[in-house]
């Protein structure tokens, strides 16, 4: 079995990992060679299976449910995942395509090269798993045990942690990274990558290690001094381009004979309360769709207001579009914070101004007028090492992530900023935005023990409304 998968702008067949042919056993002597088809290569094609698992990156980057709970996003015909109803969703098939993929990379691949940028992409990839879910499993995943144990989320960032330091140290010697679309093959690019990442993830666990000196600070710093450095200019972007035709940006297909998502009220309020320029490219108007409403009522809105706000100005949603992943913005606003919890001594207002007009630019936008940066609701009029200024650098992370719905809402549950008003119109019993996934009916049936323990953890149980590790 094959897949169709892009390579600069191409189609290419990439065979899975999960078909690296294992023979069947056949009669000694009887039949010789008469059932081996000779076009068939039993070596995975090591750059195709790199190219896919980079193919998927986009469509990680723009996944729209959790667009609906940080309220980027409005729904405007069928309302329910923005009404909060129960998300109890499988995570098993991510790990049996792109994350088997990588592995076999890492394991067989032709050199450390491709091997280190793997662990880069595997990394990301089991960061957005544990996000959703919470405990999944991690350190017995992908090496055969049918029925692997959900490691606690604790463990599963210092491993990703681990595993980002080893994979900038692992690049070394000529070794081409085959099928590598998105820095073509740049190891200097993937090296400041990781790094990036490695501060987005020590980042994330701040709720649980405040502190300077603790472990999310030392973490961060090694990043940060690291010598082969970090994304600090939007031409190293972490980004995902689209080719068009068959291989089309995510955010044209949302409006590919659809019109069920729009910009968000609340996000439109807020661009506008601030005077931010960015609402320009962020949506095709300045009408916001109201959130959380009953299909009845928003029916009736849309008909009223027929210029409501789709997601990105057009000229953003090509089918040849563009998919941001990790960019300069997002760490100098690490930067700013890391600065603004005493984790650092970089001057704070420096960096965080540079990451917001990192983002402006990111976006083809001229950078704010010093106006901008004076208003209440963007300074940083707090001494340094205080964490003060936490909220204005919280709400600068959530509009540079937009559209990346995972990244906003990820910022909102870790910071509690912007503040956010559940849907009045929500279903759920709590009637509060959700802060996980729920596992799915398929690790009950395939891995009963293992999930049970793993909810078992859980304060309230298997719920939306549970707070994951780094949330509590």
């Amino acid at each position: 079995m094959y897949r169709k998968i892009i390579k600069n702008g191409f189609v290419i067949l990439a065979a899975s990992v999960s078909l690296s042919l294992a023979s069947c056993k056949r009669y000694s002597g009887d039949f010789g060679d008469t059932n081996q088809n000779p076009a068939v290569t039993s070596t995975p094609i090591y750059g195709a299976l790199l190219t896919f698992a980079e193919s998927a990156l986009g469509g990680y980057a723009s996944q729209v449910r959790y667009g609906l709970y940080a309220q980027y996003f409005s729904e405007t015909q069928y309302t329910d995942i923005s009404l909060y109803s129960l998300p109890q969703l499988a995570h098993e098939g991510e790990y049996l395509g792109i994350l088997n993929d990588l592995q076999n990379i890492i394991n067989n691949g032709p050199n450390d090269n491709i091997k280190a940028v793997s662990r880069i992409l595997k990394t990301y990839y089991y960061s957005t798993i544990t996000d959703r879910w919470g405990d999944v499993p991690y350190s017995q995943a992908l090496s055969g045990v049918s029925k692997p144990a959900f490691d606690k989320q604790s463990e599963i960032y210092t491993g990703m942690l681990s595993e980002l330091t080893a994979a900038v140290n692992q690049f070394g010697g000529t070794g081409v990274i085959a099928g590598d679309i998105v820095y073509g093959g740049n190891v200097a690019k993937w090296k400041k990558l990781a790094n990036s990442l490695r501060m987005r993830l020590a980042i994330q666990i701040s709720k649980r290690f405040p502190a300077a000196g603790a472990y999310a600070a030392v973490q961060f710093n090694a990043a940060l001094n690291d010598p082969a450095g970090f994304i600090s200019d939007n031409a190293d972007n972490f980004i995902l381009a689209y080719p068009g035709g068959n291989f089309k940006s995510p955010w044209f297909n949302l409006y590919d004979g659809r019109r069920d998502i729009g910009e968000s009220e609340p996000m439109v309020n807020l661009l506008s309360s601030l005077g931010d320029g960015r609402q320009s490219v962020f949506g095709s108007s300045a009408q916001g769709v109201p959130y959380g409403r009953l299909r009845a009522y928003v029916d009736t809105w849309t008909g009223a207001n027929p210029n409501w706000s789709r997601v990105l100005e057009p000229s953003y949603r090509n089918e040849n579009g563009k998919v941001v992943v990790l960019s300069a913005a997002e760490t100098f606003l690490h930067r700013a914070e890391a600065a603004d919890r005493g984790w650092t001594s970089e001057n704070m207002n420096t960096v965080y101004q540079q990451g917001i007009q990192a983002s402006f630019s990111q976006w083809g936008l001229t950078a704010p007028a010093p106006g901008y940066f004076s208003q209440s609701g963007v300074v940083l009029n707090q001494p340094a090492g205080t964490a003060a200024n936490l909220k204005n650098i919280a709400i600068q992370q959530y509009i540079g992530a937009y559209p990346d719905g995972l990244r906003g809402w990820n910022i909102w549950r870790r910071t509690g900023w912007p503040l956010l008003t559940p849907a009045p119109d929500a279903t759920n019993t709590s009637r509060q935005i959700p802060r996980r996934c729920t596992y799915g009916q398929t690790s009950y049936s395939s891995n009963a023990a293992a999930v049970n323990a793993a909810v078992a953890s859980l304060s309230g149980g298997d719920t939306q409304d549970a707070k994951i590790w780094w949330d509590q």
